[in-house]
């Protein structure tokens, strides 16, 4: 009983009719075997009513639900995609400048038997967590120790993964008194010029400049149900209607979706996600990732340097680019 009452917390309010029948099924099933009655008929019933109505609510979700699924608390972290995706994983610290932050991590790993180097924005599982990791925002300094940390695998010939999950940069005073708007500049600029393949995925949500600080790659993928927007949706709506309110308003004009940017040439490639999506089956969700990323990674190390950091440079210079009619 505990245990449904935690799992029913985090339920958005779209997932609770398909979670009531799933819970429905469960509960006959439960009883037939107390009871050895044959309810296969009905259990296949519902059961194919469930498929329906879980493609109904999945397909036709608004931008501001994808933005809710996207900031799901059970949604899984960079972390939880080291873990299930790698071996050997060595966590690796510091700005070399006297900062560590907790927001943007990064280490070396094994992916399929291949050193990697891996980095991410992470977010915390509660509020505690989330407080200690500033919610994924990361500072200067974060964004320093994923250059450093680049360029480290740039050395030694490491592909650069790196995931992409935050609302954006951290917009405090103490931040833009360390440079932040430089160090994010100095990563778009350095990123352009690693020989190393880079593949990026935007695992949850990705904000403005926070995100594109470690997004500059060959090949930018995003699951079905994550978002990538120049700025977030309340942010938007409080900048152009002083009102943040209007914040679906916003997400609908944003083209936030995964749909809309690969539409729009942003990126290269959506990632179906699990049914019910990735927060509830991350592990389904890491197998999705790892061949994807493994694929991508197959064909990149085939290209030379060169052709690598021209792809890079093509796909960014045809980004925003607009004809009037």
């Amino acid at each position: 009983m505990v245990k449904t009452e935690k799992k029913r917390t985090f339920l958005l309010e779209f997932e609770k009719p398909l979670v009531e029948l799933q819970a429905r099924i469960d509960q006959i099933r439960e009883l037939a075997e107390e009871t050895n009655v044959d309810v296969s008929g009905q259990v296949s019933e519902l059961e194919s009513k469930a498929e329906q109505l879980r493609l109904e609510i999945f397909s036709s979700l608004t931008p501001s639900q994808k933005l809710q699924i996207a900031r799901h608390p059970r949604r899984p972290s960079t972390l939880d995609y080291v873990q299930a995706m790698t071996d050997d994983w060595f966590e690796l610290h510091g700005d070399r400048r006297g900062n560590d932050d907790p927001a943007l991590i990064g280490g070396i790993a094994r992916l399929d038997g291949r050193g990697v180097m891996i980095i991410g924005h992470q977010k915390g599982r509660d509020t505690k967590d989330n407080v200690a990791r500033n919610f994924g925002m990361a500072s200067p300094g974060g964004y320093r120790k994923a250059m450093r940390l680049m360029e480290h695998a740039n050395r030694f010939s490491l592909p650069i993964i790196t995931f992409i999950d935050t609302p954006g940069a951290y917009a405090g005073v103490d931040a833009e008194k360390l440079g932040q708007g430089e160090a994010i500049a100095y990563n778009l600029r350095e990123m352009f010029s690693l020989d190393v393949p880079i593949i990026t995925t935007v695992i949850g949500e990705g904000g403005s400049g926070g995100a594109l600080g470690i997004g500059v790659a060959e090949k930018l993928m995003i699951f079905e149900h994550s978002v990538y927007t120049v700025a977030s949706p309340e942010a938007c709506a409080a900048i152009l209607w002083k009102d943040a309110k209007k914040s679906e308003q916003a997400a609908l004009a944003l083209k936030i979706t995964a749909k809309d940017l690969l539409h729009l040439g942003i990126v290269d490639q959506i990632l179906p996600e699990p049914p019910n999506c990735a927060h509830s089956d991350p592990l389904g969700a890491a197998d999705i990732l790892k061949k994807a990323i493994l694929d991508n990674l197959e064909y990149l190390s085939s290209l030379t340097p060169e052709q690598r950091k021209n792809l890079r440079y093509d796909k960014f210079r045809k980004i925003g680019v607009f004809l009037e009619g």
